[in-house]
């Protein structure tokens, strides 16, 4: 059991035998020069017993003084000041050496699908991806560690009309293919005549178009409406330029750290579009709205405006919003889960308030399927503007990634190998980026500047893997002295303290991210566990340290910190090198 656990325990023990009923909660105090933790519910207590909430709260303490649990027990107005007894704390750093799991917060297992991913086929991933993939990632794995049963989804955007663009600009490229014969029989080519960085550019160069010339657009929409209808040949070049974009978004994804259990997307969705119309017309849960088939999901008391859901436009079109509730609806069918998250851009919200509406309406989900949409806001770059290329372009996600290897090259030192400088670079880049777009709450849009988030002496994820490989590299200087992590023994000075008071509030960290869904506190907490680490590893050396007791618990203190700091790097998703 945590300690935190254990000492609100005995505290709602002890407060219950003098005849109050309160479930005690420690809150770390924001003034360390008068207790280590503080406990406020003598104000609760006071007010339904109409006592003077000093004179509960004294009751309180002079009984909490007969036990060993803290060294000190002050009351200030009401409010309880307490310094946790160090042989508390010497047990419980060597509770958490033994089994560093009863630091993770845990809940009931439930099964929760997390859609994170939001890459277009043929379209080169660029910085607007960069947060659903880290913020996603990282969620899914705290998730997990909390005993959740995680199921990914890139959930690609693969269908609708940009496809039926890009097979539009193919066909003016090369109308000689087979794909635009209606009378050939063959085998169709098994590779595209362009390469990926061609394919890239074809969505924007059709667009362009089609602004400007309504024949090409309407050809388009024609191509894309065959190809929804099975068309042999748009298909069999849509499968082809599906694979060759996928493979290459696929390895953008990996080096962000970003894996997924189900590489689907909107085709996916799209094959049960006509079962799940059929389930909703049956039950007549559609409304006819000027020639279009809709949902109504506004609610008396919205205090905006609430527009249906479209399912079928008049044309017998579907929407986005037709593919989406389509994919809740099959992952309803395949997972029944107990949750379903979304992790978009903050500015489609409306769009999930609609679908989500429109699933619980129709009993596509039961009310007790959660399906949460859970908003991000943007990276800008250091003018305060979204990145750009020179020429004005978005920047793409390897340009960014390549951007700051340029910087994190600069901090690599003579004694790594030149052959594994760049791969190094490349960790140390990735690292910078991912801290730095997890550190600001979810919801916040902030500026990343790539000097800033690369130095090595700053609030940086460059900072945490170099004080990460610096634990380890001690713990392997240690080991050739024959000195190995066994038992904590003593506090025996303030800095050690420090660092096992910041050990001990990660559960209650972890919870509170759990709950809120969000990683900054996570982030922001790794940087203070290694900071206090630091402080301490700069005021003493444990190899030169006489006294063998206080080497000892040294280095078990070290090990500690160091599982600590992987396990949280793990959770965010941040690969940790073998030396720097």
């Amino acid at each position: 059991m945590n300690l935190i656990d254990y000492l609100e325990n005995k505290l709602t023990e002890i407060i219950k035998d003098l005849g109050y009923f309160n479930n005690a909660r420690l809150i770390i105090s924001n003034r360390p020069d008068l207790g280590d933790y503080q406990y406020n519910g003598a104000f609760s207590l006071a007010k339904e017993m109409k006592k003077n909430p000093n004179e509960v709260a004294s009751i309180i303490a002079d009984e909490l003084k007969k036990h060993n649990l803290f060294s000190k027990v002050d009351v200030v107005g009401g409010f309880i000041n307490l310094t946790i007894d160090n042989k508390l704390l010497i047990k419980y750093l060597n509770d958490i050496f033994k089994n560093p799991d009863i630091n993770l917060y845990k809940e009931d297992s439930k099964k929760i699908i997390i859609d994170y991913g939001g890459a277009n086929i043929a379209k080169e991933l660029h910085v607007g991806h960069l947060r659903s993939a880290n913020i996603g990632e990282a969620l899914k794995r705290l998730l997990s560690s909390a005993g959740h049963q995680m199921i990914s989804d890139v959930h690609i955007g693969d269908w609708g009309r940009p496809m039926g663009m890009i097979i539009k600009e193919i066909k003016e490229m090369y109308p000689e293919l087979p794909f635009f014969d209606p009378n050939f029989n063959g085998v169709y080519p098994k590779e595209l005549p362009i390469k990926i960085e061609e394919l890239n550019q074809l969505y924007p160069r059709a667009n362009i178009k089609a602004a400007a010339d309504d024949t090409y657009l309407e050809e388009a929409k024609e191509i894309t409406t065959a190809l929804q209808h099975g068309h042999k040949g748009y298909l069999a070049l849509w499968r082809l330029f599906y694979d060759l974009s996928s493979k290459d978004v696929k390895e953008v994804y990996q080096k962000l750290n970003a894996h997924f259990d189900l590489w689907e997307g909107e085709s996916d969705a799209d094959k049960y579009i006509p079962e799940m119309l059929d389930y909703l017309n049956k039950n007549n849960l559609t409304e006819l709205s000027e020639g279009a088939e809709v949902i109504s999901v506004k609610k008396e008391d919205d205090k905006r405006e609430m527009p249906p859901l479209i399912l079928k436009k008049s044309d017998g079109g579907v929407l986005y919003a037709t593919t989406e509730l389509a994919t809740i609806y099959y992952r309803q069918k395949r997972f029944a889960p107990d949750a379903m998250i979304y992790l978009t851009d903050i500015r489609q919200e409306l769009h999930f308030v609609q679908a989500f509406r429109a699933a619980y309406k129709t009993n596509i989900v039961p009310i007790t399927t959660v399906l949460e949409h859970l908003g991000f806001g943007t990276m800008n770059g250091p003018s305060g503007k979204p990145f750009k290329t020179r020429d004005g372009g978005v920047l793409s996600l390897k340009g960014l990634i390549n951007l700051v290897t340029v910087e994190t090259r600069k901090l690599i030192k003579d004694n790594i190998k030149e052959e594994d400088k760049d791969n190094l670079a490349e960790t140390l880049a990735l690292a910078a980026i991912k801290y730095a777009d997890l550190l600001p709450n979810r919801s916040s849009d902030y500026i990343f500047n790539p000097e800033e988030f690369s130095d090595l002496n700053g609030k940086t994820g460059p900072y945490l893997l170099y004080s990460t490989v610096r634990m380890k590299s001690l713990l392997s200087k240690c080991a050739g002295a024959n000195l190995y992590p066994n038992k904590y023994l003593n506090i025996s000075t303030k800095e050690e303290r420090e660092i096992i008071l910041n050990l001990l509030k990660m559960k209650s960290i972890l919870e509170k991210s759990v709950s809120t869904r969000t990683l900054n506190e996570i982030a922001d907490y790794l940087y203070k566990l290694t900071n206090s680490f630091n402080a301490f590893y700069s005021a003493h050396e444990i190899l030169k340290e006489k006294d063998e007791d206080i080497k000892n618990s040294w280095v078990t203190l070290t090990k500690v910190v160091y599982d600590i700091n992987l396990k949280l790097l793990d959770i965010l998703a941040i690969t940790v090198p073998d030396k720097i």
